[in-house]
């Protein structure tokens, strides 16, 4: 077979996929037969071997964005392999919170109600000051009636995702180590064991420092200036909170929390800093400079990061991407699309990051899944077709979640005060700032 060669440590041009005839599965269709080429590249040969595998789509990474895809395909009927480099489920981590428009999809794909049986739903939403002062509150139905505002645990969100596909579907421990073109448009995924994997349809789901969006020739993530502590108390009596998001404001530093089961309430820390920083793990080491933080702020705030247990309590940059038109690749190249993270990595200032991921899950699945009834040449058309649809949605949406974050993380004590005293008191409205929620979506259909 005649392949391009690229390391995923090596400068990588952007893939040149054509059609290909596969074999098994869906796939071995006619309508999959090589296309002539238009376009010269240069080959290696790689001889057949039992270390490598033929799949018809492969999803690289079990995150989020991952497991949702999967799911949706297999609600189609489509089946896909999902390559996690971990060895098991990452299910380290804390919670994430899920608006309207993120459980919209999960009802489309059949897992809402059993996530919902499990967590709060979040009435509302207090914004405070370091000092304790409520600058104003909203109640989210009083805006609008189909809002649904629920913090979730990431591990039970995977967990879930995980227990609705087929098994062996997950191949853990499997990282990649080098991406091939082949010319007759399959995707040689190498992976770090040694072994192969051969993808008529390759879905990147790999996380903000994806290698396939390396690959496509993507920039690096950004970092915007702040880093984030993020927890989960655990209070095995109940926790005392009443189901709303709370915010706290100061200067350069801002906090939060918000319920996310009788038990367990989500809480982050936002700082700037002029760099990340050192990668930091010891959570002894974590838990001490996210209480140095707010050392004089309200107390339940330093009780809740008290009450964290060790595995829960992390430190993150806080890094985006803009899809500026004309200069970022598109999301997809030939039979190679990115979703979720992986294409438009934003901050969490707007909680939309895993919203999006969901979001892009079904579109692509419902794009993917008509073109896969139609022909060859219709998968290409379909992931080109998904990404003229969701950039509109997402590139905004980045812009917006880094402005908001850039004015909250103000550190200016005359801004500071007219934040607090003007704008969030009286210029604030809930209906617009959440308006980016809308979204409707149908159930994948066979």
């Amino acid at each position: 077979m005649a392949t391009s060669h690229m390391h995923l440590n090596s400068p990588m041009p952007r893939p040149f996929l054509h059609n290909s005839q596969g074999r098994g599965g869906f796939l071995q269709r006619p309508w999959f037969r090589a296309q002539p080429r238009t376009k010269t590249i240069r080959t290696v040969i790689i001889k057949a071997s039992a270390d490598v595998r033929k799949e018809d789509i492969v999803i690289v990474g079990a995150g989020i964005a991952g497991l949702a895809t999967a799911v949706s395909l297999h609600r189609l009927g489509i089946g896909s392999v999902v390559l996690e480099q971990a060895e098991s489920l990452r299910t380290s981590g804390t919670s994430l919170t899920l608006f309207k428009n993120g459980w919209r999809v999960l009802d489309s794909i059949g897992v809402a109600d059993s996530l919902r049986g499990q967590f709060l739903e979040i009435e509302g939403m207090a914004v405070n000051s370091e000092d304790g002062r409520v600058l104003r509150s909203f109640i989210f139905k009083d805006e609008d009636q189909t809002q649904e505002v629920r913090a979730v645990e990431r591990r039970i969100l995977l967990e879930t995702f995980a227990n609705e596909l087929p098994p062996d579907t997950i191949r853990f421990s499997s990282k990649l180590a080098n991406i091939n073109s082949s010319q007759n448009g399959e995707t040689l995924l190498g992976l770090t064991d040694g072994t192969g994997v051969l993808a008529k349809i390759v879905i990147g789901c790999d996380g903000i420092r994806s290698p396939i969006a390396k690959w496509m020739g993507f920039s690096e993530p950004k970092y915007v200036g702040h880093c984030a502590f993020r927890g989960l108390g655990f209070y095995p009596d109940g926790q005392p909170f009443a189901a709303n998001v709370n915010y706290i404001y100061g200067r350069g530093l801002r906090a939060g929390y918000v319920p996310v089961s009788p038990t367990k309430v989500y809480w982050f820390i936002c700082y700037n800093s002029p760099s990340p920083g050192p990668k930091i793990t010891d959570p002894v080491l974590l838990r001490k400079q996210a209480k140095e933080l707010v050392k004089n702020w309200p107390e339940e705030l330093i009780r809740l990061i008290e009450l964290s247990p060790d595995e829960t309590i992390s430190k993150t940059p806080l890094v985006d991407r803009w899809l500026w038109p004309g200069l970022s690749p598109p999301a997809s190249a030939g039979k190679v699309v990115l979703v979720g993270d992986a294409w438009h990595p934003m901050t969490p200032n707007l909680g939309q990051g895993a919203c999006c991921a969901l979001e892009d899950s079904v579109i692509l699945t419902r794009k993917l899944g008509g073109a896969i009834k139609s022909g060859a040449a219709s998968v290409e058309a379909a992931l080109r077709a998904y990404g003229e649809e969701r950039w509109p949605r997402v590139f905004p949406l980045t812009i917006r979640a880094n402005l908001v974050g850039s004015l909250l993380q103000w550190d200016d004590q005359l801004v500071c005060s007219v934040r607090n005293n003007i704008v969030v008191p009286k210029l604030v409205r809930l209906g617009p700032v959440l308006e980016h929620t809308n979204f409707e979506c149908e159930p994948p259909k066979a």
